[in-house]
Protein backbone atom coordinates (compact mmCIF):
# COMPACT_ATOMS: atom_id res chain seq x y z
CA UNK A 1 0.00 0.00 0.00
CA UNK A 2 1.74 3.33 -0.61
CA UNK A 3 0.76 6.62 0.79
CA UNK A 4 -0.63 7.83 -2.28
CA UNK A 5 -3.00 4.99 -2.41
CA UNK A 6 -5.18 5.76 0.49
CA UNK A 7 -8.55 6.71 -0.48
CA UNK A 8 -11.52 7.27 1.12
CA UNK A 9 -12.67 8.67 4.42
CA UNK A 10 -13.44 4.82 6.00
CA UNK A 11 -10.23 2.96 6.26
CA UNK A 12 -8.04 5.82 5.61
CA UNK A 13 -6.69 6.81 8.65
CA UNK A 14 -5.77 3.03 9.22
CA UNK A 15 -4.38 2.96 5.45
CA UNK A 16 -2.28 5.66 5.94
CA UNK A 17 -0.73 4.59 9.12
CA UNK A 18 -0.46 1.25 7.79
CA UNK A 19 1.70 2.25 4.82
CA UNK A 20 3.96 4.64 7.20
CA UNK A 21 3.95 2.70 9.55
CA UNK A 22 5.37 -0.30 7.43
CA UNK A 23 8.22 2.32 6.21
CA UNK A 24 9.08 3.03 9.77
CA UNK A 25 9.39 -0.40 10.76
CA UNK A 26 11.08 -1.50 7.98
CA UNK A 27 13.64 1.77 8.03
CA UNK A 28 14.58 1.67 11.93
CA UNK A 29 14.87 -1.95 11.82
CA UNK A 30 11.29 -2.44 13.79
CA UNK A 31 11.52 -1.41 17.29
CA UNK A 32 8.55 -3.48 17.66
CA UNK A 33 10.84 -6.26 15.82
CA UNK A 34 14.26 -5.90 16.71
CA UNK A 35 15.49 -4.14 20.05
CA UNK A 36 17.79 -1.69 18.47
CA UNK A 37 17.90 -0.05 14.93
CA UNK A 38 21.20 0.82 15.15
CA UNK A 39 24.01 -1.82 16.62
CA UNK A 40 27.37 -0.50 17.97
CA UNK A 41 30.11 -3.74 17.82
CA UNK A 42 27.98 -6.04 15.61
CA UNK A 43 31.52 -6.89 14.68
CA UNK A 44 33.46 -7.02 17.53
CA UNK A 45 35.64 -10.52 18.71
CA UNK A 46 34.33 -12.61 21.03
CA UNK A 47 36.12 -16.12 23.26
CA UNK A 48 34.42 -18.89 21.22
CA UNK A 49 31.95 -21.01 22.83
CA UNK A 50 30.82 -18.08 25.19
CA UNK A 51 26.31 -18.13 25.22
CA UNK A 52 24.33 -14.75 25.46
CA UNK A 53 21.19 -14.85 26.83
CA UNK A 54 19.55 -10.81 26.38
CA UNK A 55 16.37 -9.44 27.97
CA UNK A 56 15.40 -5.99 26.81
CA UNK A 57 12.46 -3.68 26.84
CA UNK A 58 11.93 -0.46 24.44
CA UNK A 59 9.63 2.76 23.62
CA UNK A 60 9.56 4.53 21.06
CA UNK A 61 7.26 7.81 20.49
CA UNK A 62 6.85 10.08 17.49
CA UNK A 63 5.07 10.87 14.74
CA UNK A 64 4.64 9.93 11.15
CA UNK A 65 5.68 11.46 7.79
CA UNK A 66 2.62 11.31 4.56
CA UNK A 67 2.52 12.35 1.35
CA UNK A 68 0.94 16.23 2.34
CA UNK A 69 -1.80 15.55 -0.38
CA UNK A 70 -3.86 13.31 2.35
CA UNK A 71 -6.40 14.72 4.79
CA UNK A 72 -4.34 12.90 7.63
CA UNK A 73 -2.89 15.39 10.34
CA UNK A 74 -1.66 14.99 13.89
CA UNK A 75 -0.65 10.94 13.10
CA UNK A 76 1.52 9.69 16.26
CA UNK A 77 2.61 6.55 17.51
CA UNK A 78 3.64 4.88 20.55
CA UNK A 79 5.85 1.17 20.74
CA UNK A 80 6.34 -1.13 24.13
CA UNK A 81 8.11 -3.86 23.32
CA UNK A 82 10.26 -6.54 25.25
CA UNK A 83 12.94 -8.89 23.48
CA UNK A 84 14.38 -12.00 24.15
CA UNK A 85 17.37 -12.99 22.45
CA UNK A 86 20.08 -15.97 22.69
CA UNK A 87 23.46 -15.99 20.89
CA UNK A 88 26.11 -18.06 20.41
CA UNK A 89 30.33 -17.75 19.53
CA UNK A 90 30.90 -20.34 17.27
CA UNK A 91 34.41 -21.34 15.76
CA UNK A 92 34.24 -20.79 11.33
CA UNK A 93 36.67 -22.51 10.12
CA UNK A 94 39.37 -20.50 12.56
CA UNK A 95 37.51 -17.37 12.52
CA UNK A 96 35.28 -16.16 15.13
CA UNK A 97 31.60 -15.82 14.09
CA UNK A 98 28.42 -15.87 16.31
CA UNK A 99 24.77 -17.07 15.82
CA UNK A 100 21.52 -15.50 17.08
CA UNK A 101 17.82 -15.43 17.55
CA UNK A 102 15.72 -12.56 18.72
CA UNK A 103 11.71 -12.48 19.53
CA UNK A 104 9.99 -9.42 19.83
CA UNK A 105 6.44 -9.46 22.25
CA UNK A 106 5.00 -5.45 22.14
CA UNK A 107 2.29 -3.27 21.67
CA UNK A 108 1.70 -0.66 19.56
CA UNK A 109 -0.91 2.59 19.38
CA UNK A 110 -1.54 5.19 16.82
CA UNK A 111 -3.98 8.04 16.49
CA UNK A 112 -4.60 11.05 14.34
CA UNK A 113 -7.14 13.01 12.52
CA UNK A 114 -8.98 12.31 9.32
CA UNK A 115 -10.56 15.15 7.87
CA UNK A 116 -11.24 16.57 11.50
CA UNK A 117 -12.03 13.51 12.74
CA UNK A 118 -10.28 11.70 15.62
CA UNK A 119 -9.15 7.92 15.23
CA UNK A 120 -7.00 5.08 17.12
CA UNK A 121 -5.45 1.65 16.34
CA UNK A 122 -3.86 -0.32 19.01
CA UNK A 123 -2.88 -3.98 19.03
CA UNK A 124 -0.85 -6.22 21.07
CA UNK A 125 1.52 -9.51 20.34
CA UNK A 126 4.74 -11.17 18.96
CA UNK A 127 6.58 -9.88 16.17
CA UNK A 128 8.45 -11.81 13.32
CA UNK A 129 11.37 -13.80 14.73
CA UNK A 130 14.56 -12.83 13.43
CA UNK A 131 17.80 -15.09 12.75
CA UNK A 132 20.88 -13.46 12.10
CA UNK A 133 24.68 -15.46 11.51
CA UNK A 134 28.08 -13.53 11.69
CA UNK A 135 31.40 -14.43 10.87
CA UNK A 136 34.83 -12.36 11.16
CA UNK A 137 36.66 -13.10 8.31
CA UNK A 138 39.84 -10.30 9.24
CA UNK A 139 41.35 -9.72 12.21
CA UNK A 140 39.43 -11.95 14.79
CA UNK A 141 40.49 -15.33 15.16
CA UNK A 142 38.73 -17.86 16.80
CA UNK A 143 39.96 -17.86 20.42
CA UNK A 144 39.69 -19.57 23.59
CA UNK A 145 39.03 -17.53 26.86
CA UNK A 146 42.81 -18.06 28.12
CA UNK A 147 43.66 -17.41 24.21
CA UNK A 148 41.44 -14.28 24.27
CA UNK A 149 43.31 -12.63 27.30
CA UNK A 150 46.46 -11.61 25.31
CA UNK A 151 44.00 -10.82 22.00
CA UNK A 152 44.37 -6.71 20.77
CA UNK A 153 41.84 -5.77 17.89
CA UNK A 154 43.20 -3.79 15.19
CA UNK A 155 41.28 -4.16 12.08
CA UNK A 156 38.49 -6.38 12.27
CA UNK A 157 36.35 -7.00 8.69
CA UNK A 158 33.20 -8.96 9.11
CA UNK A 159 29.64 -9.77 7.08
CA UNK A 160 26.33 -11.14 8.46
CA UNK A 161 23.11 -12.32 7.28
CA UNK A 162 19.81 -11.59 8.74
CA UNK A 163 16.50 -13.56 7.93
CA UNK A 164 13.16 -12.87 9.64
CA UNK A 165 10.30 -15.32 9.44
CA UNK A 166 7.12 -14.10 9.17
CA UNK A 167 5.74 -15.94 12.14
CA UNK A 168 4.71 -12.72 13.87
CA UNK A 169 0.66 -11.76 14.33
CA UNK A 170 -0.77 -10.76 11.48
CA UNK A 171 -4.64 -10.62 9.98
CA UNK A 172 -5.49 -9.78 6.37
CA UNK A 173 -8.25 -7.94 7.69
CA UNK A 174 -6.71 -5.25 9.79
CA UNK A 175 -4.16 -3.04 7.85
CA UNK A 176 -2.11 -2.56 11.13
CA UNK A 177 -0.03 -5.63 12.03
CA UNK A 178 2.90 -6.54 14.09
CA UNK A 179 4.02 -9.21 11.65
CA UNK A 180 5.00 -8.35 7.93
CA UNK A 181 3.56 -11.72 6.59
CA UNK A 182 6.61 -12.11 4.41
CA UNK A 183 10.20 -12.94 4.74
CA UNK A 184 13.09 -10.54 3.99
CA UNK A 185 16.86 -11.12 3.79
CA UNK A 186 19.70 -8.75 5.09
CA UNK A 187 23.18 -9.34 3.79
CA UNK A 188 25.88 -6.96 5.79
CA UNK A 189 29.56 -6.07 5.56
CA UNK A 190 31.15 -4.05 8.09
CA UNK A 191 34.80 -3.15 9.63
CA UNK A 192 35.76 -1.90 12.90
CA UNK A 193 38.95 -0.39 13.60
CA UNK A 194 40.95 0.27 17.37
CA UNK A 195 43.07 3.38 17.84
CA UNK A 196 43.97 3.21 21.95
CA UNK A 197 40.80 3.15 23.22
CA UNK A 198 38.79 4.54 20.54
CA UNK A 199 36.83 2.18 17.99
CA UNK A 200 35.84 3.02 14.42
CA UNK A 201 33.58 0.68 12.97
CA UNK A 202 31.37 1.42 9.17
CA UNK A 203 28.45 -1.47 8.19
CA UNK A 204 26.54 -1.23 4.98
CA UNK A 205 23.58 -3.37 3.95
CA UNK A 206 20.82 -4.55 1.67
CA UNK A 207 17.44 -5.65 3.06
CA UNK A 208 15.62 -7.62 0.19
CA UNK A 209 12.08 -8.45 0.88
CA UNK A 210 9.11 -11.15 -0.36
CA UNK A 211 6.18 -10.38 -1.51
CA UNK A 212 2.97 -10.07 0.82
CA UNK A 213 0.34 -11.71 -1.26
CA UNK A 214 -2.17 -11.32 1.28
CA UNK A 215 -2.23 -7.82 1.84
CA UNK A 216 -4.74 -5.82 3.33
CA UNK A 217 -7.65 -8.32 1.62
CA UNK A 218 -5.73 -10.08 -0.55
CA UNK A 219 -3.38 -7.52 -2.86
CA UNK A 220 -0.09 -8.13 -3.78
CA UNK A 221 2.45 -5.82 -2.20
CA UNK A 222 6.32 -5.76 -3.33
CA UNK A 223 8.88 -4.00 -2.24
CA UNK A 224 12.37 -2.61 -3.42
CA UNK A 225 15.33 -3.25 -1.07
CA UNK A 226 16.57 -0.75 1.39
CA UNK A 227 20.06 -0.18 1.22
CA UNK A 228 21.78 1.29 4.73
CA UNK A 229 24.51 2.95 6.50
CA UNK A 230 26.20 2.90 9.76
CA UNK A 231 28.47 4.35 11.42
CA UNK A 232 30.09 4.33 15.36
CA UNK A 233 32.55 6.48 16.95
CA UNK A 234 33.33 3.75 20.69
CA UNK A 235 35.33 5.20 23.58
CA UNK A 236 35.94 1.96 25.85
CA UNK A 237 36.86 2.91 29.60
CA UNK A 238 39.37 1.15 31.58
CA UNK A 239 36.44 -0.24 34.14
CA UNK A 240 35.38 -1.57 30.90
CA UNK A 241 31.95 0.53 30.13
CA UNK A 242 32.13 1.81 26.69
CA UNK A 243 29.95 4.64 25.21
CA UNK A 244 28.72 4.44 21.58
CA UNK A 245 28.02 7.94 19.51
CA UNK A 246 25.81 6.28 16.85
CA UNK A 247 24.42 7.31 13.09
CA UNK A 248 22.76 5.31 10.21
CA UNK A 249 20.97 6.48 6.81
CA UNK A 250 18.50 4.38 4.77
CA UNK A 251 17.28 4.53 1.43
CA UNK A 252 15.03 2.71 -1.23
CA UNK A 253 11.81 0.75 0.06
CA UNK A 254 9.61 1.80 -2.42
CA UNK A 255 6.64 -0.33 -2.41
CA UNK A 256 4.09 -1.61 -5.44
CA UNK A 257 1.02 -2.73 -4.49
CA UNK A 258 -1.71 -4.54 -6.67
CA UNK A 259 0.88 -3.16 -10.29
CA UNK A 260 0.17 0.60 -8.96
CA UNK A 261 3.69 1.96 -8.00
CA UNK A 262 3.94 3.64 -4.58
CA UNK A 263 5.49 7.58 -4.19
CA UNK A 264 6.99 6.22 -0.81
CA UNK A 265 11.17 6.20 -1.09
CA UNK A 266 12.68 6.20 1.70
CA UNK A 267 15.43 8.60 2.95
CA UNK A 268 15.69 8.70 6.85
CA UNK A 269 18.43 9.29 8.82
CA UNK A 270 19.09 8.88 12.45
CA UNK A 271 21.65 9.34 15.27
CA UNK A 272 21.98 7.44 18.81
CA UNK A 273 24.12 7.02 21.84
CA UNK A 274 24.67 3.46 23.75
CA UNK A 275 26.48 2.91 27.04
CA UNK A 276 27.56 -0.28 28.34
CA UNK A 277 27.69 -1.02 31.98
CA UNK A 278 29.30 -3.84 32.99
CA UNK A 279 27.94 -5.51 36.58
CA UNK A 280 30.25 -8.72 37.61
CA UNK A 281 32.09 -11.15 34.84
CA UNK A 282 28.60 -12.82 33.57
CA UNK A 283 25.75 -9.71 33.50
CA UNK A 284 25.97 -6.45 32.11
CA UNK A 285 23.10 -3.83 30.59
CA UNK A 286 23.18 -2.02 28.11
CA UNK A 287 21.16 1.95 27.68
CA UNK A 288 20.46 3.57 24.21
CA UNK A 289 18.57 6.38 22.64
CA UNK A 290 18.00 7.36 19.30
CA UNK A 291 15.96 10.21 17.19
CA UNK A 292 15.23 10.52 13.47
CA UNK A 293 17.69 13.33 11.60
CA UNK A 294 15.73 13.36 8.70
CA UNK A 295 12.90 11.47 8.11
CA UNK A 296 10.69 11.77 4.03
CA UNK A 297 8.50 8.75 4.74
CA UNK A 298 7.84 6.68 7.81
CA UNK A 299 8.39 7.25 11.49
CA UNK A 300 9.85 10.36 12.24
CA UNK A 301 10.46 9.32 16.36
CA UNK A 302 12.36 9.17 19.61
CA UNK A 303 13.73 5.63 20.70
CA UNK A 304 14.95 4.65 24.29
CA UNK A 305 15.72 1.08 25.50
CA UNK A 306 17.66 -1.15 28.23
CA UNK A 307 18.77 -4.34 27.60
CA UNK A 308 20.41 -6.99 30.24
CA UNK A 309 22.83 -9.58 29.07
CA UNK A 310 23.99 -12.50 30.81
CA UNK A 311 26.85 -14.66 29.42
CA UNK A 312 27.98 -18.21 30.04
CA UNK A 313 29.98 -21.28 28.69
CA UNK A 314 33.60 -21.14 27.84
CA UNK A 315 34.99 -21.46 31.45
CA UNK A 316 33.24 -18.07 32.03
Amino acid sequence: MSVNGCRGRVGLFLACVKAGFLAFTLASGGPVVHAQDIEPRTFSNTPIGVNFLIAGYVYTEGGLAFDPSLPLTNAQTRTHTGVLAYARSIDVLGRSGKFDVVLPYGSFSGTGDVAGQPHQREMTGFGDPRLRFSVNFYGAPALSLAEFADYQQDLILGASVQVSVPLGQYDDSKVINLGNNRWFVKPEIGASKAVGRWTLEFTAAATFFSDNDDFFGGKRRAQDPIYSLQGHVIYGFRSGIWLALDATYFNGGRTTTDGVRGNDLIQNSRAGVTIALPVDRRNSVKLYASRSIVTTIGGSYDLYGVAWQYRWGAGL
